[in-house]
């Protein structure tokens, strides 16, 4: 077991964010990278999908809402059984080991993923995807959560938010451009979506290497004594008890819903309206991608303000609003008929990747100042298999809504699975709200 200590000395500080002690540039920078490549690349799934369904399994348009659905609710199965298991072995074996563990098998996952010759064969390959995703994003949040002080902590976690949505900009406009650029290179559409994934397999070799050697090894620890396994794996229920917490896990049954249903139903919904219009699938894919690189760029421009937000207020209080914001931004995609008239929907999308990344960064940045240290990787845990969860509700019903009554219809019910965790937030500030960031600690936490 790879055990150490952190420092007790005082943490270093890189511009505005003020590190945990014992955390280097290092560590700190590999973190930077791992944040730009773990969600970059898990998103490639969208892409993936996208491209075997109708390069290489040809099939019909009118099916592949729920055929995609089908597949993200395997995915979640899966990290439902993995989660916990991943988040009791970060308190025991370290953090790097793990996340550069998942990382290897989500490439593998996309070596082999156009290679399916069915539909069956491909949840296979998915479930072995799920295996390396649930792997590498819970390393990657509870990391998230070790590294920052307190009083960085809403801004440590909206600093890796943004490196985040800039890799899902790159990936999805690199490796998603990539099998157009090939194809009019003069490649046919099959190698072309071959070596695309073949490229995304190595990207994920290298963000593995930087997580193993780059972040800090071991767990951290500091002079209490570590808690039995057995104690870790219920910890994370029990911990529910303190309502912020309970909050905490709603809003990323929500939040980790909102995150798969932009990215999946976005994508899907672009590229099956173009192909429905006669355009080749490598051609269909780059236009799809262009509604979620719209969201996810407003995402982007708006972290900076949710992250003033989030350290200059109670955390509870920025939750109703994130999960307004998100509620609205779903919500209001239900007005969009045509996703690829681009000159008059591009607001609805720009607000829904506001809303989007609101709720996603107010959930993590709550469970972070509420998970205890010893419990950490426990709570992180749940927390994670609460998103699973939520994304495995939203895309089963979601994957059926797209197919039976119209493709915005999974992002209409999003927006009122967010209106709902707003008002338990509502709850929870009017009778359990906490303390104001930088006054003290609260002692229901103790």
């Amino acid at each position: 077991m790879s055990e150490q200590n952190y420092s007790s000395a005082p943490g270093i500080k890189i511009g505005f964010l003020e590190l945990a002690p014992g955390i280097s540039r290092g560590n700190f920078y590999s973190f930077v990278y791992s944040a730009f490549s773990t969600i970059g690349l898990l998103t490639f799934i969208s892409v993936a999908t996208t491209l075997v369904l109708n390069t290489h399994l040809q099939i019909p348009t009118d099916q592949q809402g729920t055929i995609s659905g089908q597949l993200v609710f395997v995915t979640e199965i899966t990290q439902i059984l993995l989660f916990a298991v991943v988040g009791v072995m970060a308190d025991r074996i370290g953090r790097s080991q793990l996340l550069a563990i998942g990382m290897l098998v989500m490439g593998l996952s996309y070596v082999f993923y156009p290679f399916a010759e069915s539909v069956s064969e491909l949840t296979i390959y998915r479930i072995l995807y799920a295996i390396g995703l649930g792997t590498a994003t819970g390393m990657l949040a509870t990391v998230t959560t070790d590294y920052p002080q307190e009083e960085s902590r809403g801004k440590f976690v909206a600093f890796g938010g943004v490196f985040n949505g800039l890799g899902v900009i790159a990936v999805v406009a690199i490796l998603g451009g990539l099998p157009e650029f090939l194809v009019q290179a003069g490649y046919d559409e099959v190698k072309a979506s071959l070596y695309t994934h073949y490229t995304t397999f190595g990207c994920c070799v290298f963000s593995a290497l930087v997580a193993w050697f780059g972040l800090k090894k071991g767990v951290p620890v500091k002079h209490e004594k570590q808690l039995p396994l057995s104690r870790l794996a219920s910890s994370g229920l029990r911990a529910a008890k303190n309502p912020r917490i309970a909050l905490a896990y709603a809003a990323a049954f929500v939040a980790r819903g909102d995150l798969v249903i932009l990215g999946t139903f976005s994508i899907l919904w672009g590229a099956t309206a173009a192909i429905d219009q006669g355009i080749d699938p490598s051609e269909a894919v780059s236009k799809g991608r262009m509604i979620f690189v719209i969201a996810t760029s407003a995402a982007l421009a708006w972290i900076p303000f949710m992250a003033m937000i989030m350290d200059r207020f109670n955390r509870v209080t920025t939750m109703i609003l994130c999960m307004t914001l998100a509620a609205l931004g779903y919500l209001f995609i239900g007005f969009v008929d045509n996703p690829l008239d681009l000159g008059s929907v591009w607001p609805f999308f720009v607000f829904l990747g506001v809303g989007q990344i609101s709720a996603f960064l107010g959930a993590q940045t709550l469970i972070g100042q509420e998970a205890p240290a010893l419990q950490r990787g426990a709570v992180v845990g749940v927390f994670n298999t609460a998103g699973a969860i939520g994304i495995l509700v939203s895309s089963w019903f979601g994957g059926m809504l797209f197919d039976s009554i119209a493709p915005a219809a999974p992002f209409v019910l999003i927006g009122i699975m967010n209106g709902f965790v707003a008002l338990f937030a509502l709850i929870v500030r009017i009778k359990s709200p906490g303390l104001a960031v930088r006054r003290g600690t609260d002692p229901e936490l103790n």
